[in-house]
């Protein structure tokens, strides 16, 4: 099961904002997979769960008006949290970590996502509420899409609908899909 952990970014050159203080995230990384070693956080006591990701997006940019138009500089990066992921041993197997890696695989795509909408907009002088809402409305999407992702393959049980979706996935994150 995914936890989506939102953190909003920096603002420099002048725009107040204010940053969420969490713990330091491991950056998404093709080359990098999860092992249960990097799940360190406590098992809640009443929680049903075999395991939890907690991976979220961070951002950061700056804006100059240059010629009557905003200019955008910005970073988006797709994060892990070990002290907040957490798993039961006698619960889960190497499918179940499969299943939580596609998680943060998940939340790589969104952060592309993020990217592409941040280049693609054309930004006004409220600039910082057009980021905070293109962030808002990513994190929402971002959500039905795991909650989708875990319904439709059962928490990882359903081996079948897991293999689709490690395919869309792969495919998606080498961009053919």
């Amino acid at each position: 099961m995914g936890k989506i952990i939102g953190i909003i970014g920096i603002l420099l050159l002048g725009f107040l904002g204010f940053s969420q203080e969490i713990e330091e995230g491991v950056s998404w990384n093709k080359d990098m997979r999860l092992t249960w070693a990097d799940y360190k956080g406590k098992v809640p006591p009443a929680d049903e769960s075999a395991a939890t990701t907690a991976s979220g997006i961070s951002y950061s940019y700056s804006a100059n008006l240059l010629h009557h138009e905003v200019k955008l500089d910005f970073e988006v990066g797709a994060y892990f949290y070990p002290n907040e992921s957490w798993y039961k041993p006698q619960l889960c197997d190497e499918n179940t970590l499969a299943h939580e890696q596609l998680h943060f695989d998940i939340t790589e795509l969104f952060a592309r996502k993020m990217r592409e909408k941040l280049r693609r907009t054309s930004f006004s002088d409220d600039v910082k509420a057009e980021v905070r809402k293109i962030y808002r409305d990513i994190l929402k999407e971002l959500q039905q899409y795991q909650e989708q992702y875990d319904w439709e393959t059962n928490f990882s049980r359903n081996r079948e609908k897991q293999r689709e979706w490690n395919r869309k996935i792969a495919n998606a994150l080498n961009g053919e899909g």
